[in-house]
């Protein structure tokens, strides 16, 4: 019925119930070839994948233009906190209903029923997306659990309604564009008191995979406050040391820190394995057994591709061999595609990301052959080195959690808080140094908390105090321990530390911290590794810059302190007072006398 209304609202040409099999995606990727919005790769190196190019005035999903149309709509303004966009929800549905009235005439209206979680867990979670979009539908086909199974495990349950349309009916005899979408109008709200969102204009991204960022971050955020549990901005990898014994890990990081190359990391270290379970989102709920775990809602990647090389991320390239749509990137001569950083040096001839000849002059002048935010979509179960608990329905149990940053002062590369509070109190401080906008060059530092400013479906300073509730659900010894690192920290605009693979020194002094408790240095920031504790000997990092790596200044910590202080008057009253007292737990301990422990 809820189908019938809204196709007659949109005024549909035709209604097509996606069922998930094989047949009808090969069906949508060839009706996308059709229309001139994808072309077929080369089946010989790069098996059923697709190239995409969207309009380019549509291909960011996190540009200052998008976030300014994002809306978070709850009847009382100050439930949407100080870093949501708010609209009242009664108003900005009428102004739907008047963007949507006829909005796919001469077009096929997909009903794409989706689940969220494994299949039978008590993490599962079902969304049906009306959208106007086969690419759209192709996507979620790959990054869901989607159709008829989907239907079916529904049954009677509640689900989330996902609105979208591209915006660009066709009138009777009017010709079709590649890339058909009205991103001058672009509209996305989430309504998380009706569990609801509806999006309108783009047809890329999260502006439009409405199972990701809106219904598996905004929207199921709201569900876990009020159910008790945890959906997060986070990757999940298993961590497995010589011995074999494992433990697994959840890491929060900012945009541009490295989260799908931590998530697959190749460590430098034969003797040690990470295995992947989540790039991008986890849901967090406490077991049976006491222990929070964690299972990554969706069963595919879609991930930005800038920089991912055989150094970078060897195990991605592999992901990416075959059964892949992918959006923005160059194509090279023999029916490939490119990205800068692929390679060291760039084919001689390319057609770049609109579909253009392109040359490496080209690049010199400062104009890219794939665009910034070129993105691949590829099934989970192509990662070489998934985690085989990655469907788990009771989920993994968490020994550790990560809060990273990429900043080139003030935080070290690794450290443990205190305790649970604590790190909380770390994890609403997170920061990272971003381009100022309209320069390539002056960085600012960014508030970004728990990596989820963006994501938070509802007042950000509850978020923090459900985060510190979290800790009366269980007994302290069950709880993951909390740690902080920053892998961009510099001396002379040189990065001191080699990142990458060699990451996997940090993941290995968590694991003991975790495992064996070995000795740490008492600091003003939290509890620091000795260097000889990550084993730096055989890394070409002079004895000074091994120093730096894991110094907790005073100047920049009061500094940070200060900042902090600052960005919490923003959040007034509503803000949790046990970080009040971590503040000034953090300003004591920066007395000179107490300047290390």
């Amino acid at each position: 019925d809820w189908v019938k209304e809204k196709a007659a609202l949109f005024q549909a040409e035709s209604v097509h119930w996606c069922e998930g099999s094989e047949d009808e995606f090969q069906a949508l990727c060839d009706l996308m070839v059709q229309n001139g919005t994808a072309v077929r790769l080369n089946n010989t190196l790069r098996p059923g994948s697709l190239l995409v190019r969207t309009d380019p005035r549509d291909a960011s999903d996190c540009s200052c233009f998008i976030a300014e149309r994002t809306f978070l709509c709850t009847r009382r303004q100050e439930e949407a906190g100080p870093t949501n966009n708010w609209h009242d929800p009664l108003e900005m549905k009428a102004r739907f209903h008047r963007l949507f009235d006829g909005v796919m005439r001469g077009r096929t209206l997909f009903v794409v029923p989706f689940a969220l979680g494994p299949q039978g867990s008590s993490f599962e979670r079902f969304g049906v997306q009306l959208t106007d979009s086969p690419y759209v539908a192709a996507n979620l086909k790959i990054l869901t659990r989607m159709g008829q199974s989907a239907l079916e495990s529904l049954g009677e349950r509640d689900f989330v309604p996902c609105l979208h349309s591209i915006g660009y009916p066709l009138l009777p005899g009017e010709d079709d564009v590649p890339w058909p979408c009205d991103i001058d109008n672009f509209l996305l709200a989430h309504f998380p008191e009706e569990r609801q969102v509806w999006s309108y204009g783009s047809g890329y991204g999260d502006n439009a995979l409405l199972s990701r960022k809106s219904f598996g971050l905004r929207l199921a955020g709201a569900m876990a406050r009020d159910e008790g549990w945890l959906a997060e901005h986070m990757l999940v990898l298993g961590l497995s040391n010589p011995q074999n014994r494992k433990i697994y890990v959840a890491a929060a990081f900012p945009p541009g820190c490295g989260k799908t190359n931590l998530a697959m990391l190749a460590p430098a270290s034969a003797q040690w394995k990470v295995e992947t379970i989540s790039d991008h989102i986890v849901w967090l709920k406490f077991g049976i057994d006491e222990r929070l775990h964690a299972v990554n809602p969706e069963r595919g990647f879609c991930s930005a591709l800038n920089g991912i090389n055989e150094e970078t991320n060897f195990h991605a390239l592999r992901t990416v061999a075959k059964n892949t749509i992918f959006t923005n990137t160059a194509q090279t001569p023999g029916g490939d595609v490119w990205w800068e950083g692929l390679t060291s040096k760039p084919p001689a001839k390319l057609l770049d990301w609109q579909g253009q000849a392109w040359t490496p002059a080209e690049g010199k002048a400062g104009n890219a052959a794939a665009h910034p935010n070129a993105r691949f979509t590829a099934p989970l179960t192509q990662c070489p080195v998934l985690d085989a608990r990655w469907n788990d329905p009771n989920g993994v149990p968490l020994s550790a959690l990560i809060f990273g940053a990429r900043r080139g002062d003030t935080w070290p590369l690794a450290f443990e808080a205190f305790n649970w509070q604590h790190g909380v109190f770390l994890g609403s401080m997170m920061a990272s140094e971003v381009a100022e906008e309209g320069t390539d060059e002056e960085l600012c530092l960014h508030r970004d908390p728990f990596a989820a400013r963006r994501f938070c479906g509802y007042h950000i300073a509850d978020y923090f105090a459900h985060w510190l509730q979290l800790s009366r659900l269980t007994s302290a010894s069950y709880l993951p321990r909390l740690f902080a690192v920053n892998f961009f920290r510099r001396e002379n605009e040189e990065f001191l530390w080699p990142g990458y693979s060699e990451n996997i020194r940090v993941l290995q002094w968590i694991f003991e911290r975790v495992e064996t408790q070995p000795e740490v240095h008492k600091s003003a920031a939290g509890l620091v590794p000795a260097p000889e504790d990550l084993r730096l000997a055989r890394l070409d990092i002079s004895p000074e810059n091994s120093r730096q790596l894991f110094a907790v200044s005073p100047a920049e910590w009061r500094h940070e302190a200060h900042d902090l202080l600052d960005f919490y008057e923003i959040f007034g009253d509503r803000l949790p007072d046990e970080l009040r007292d971590e503040l000034e737990n953090l300003m004591e301990r920066l007395h000179p006398k107490l300047e290390m422990i």
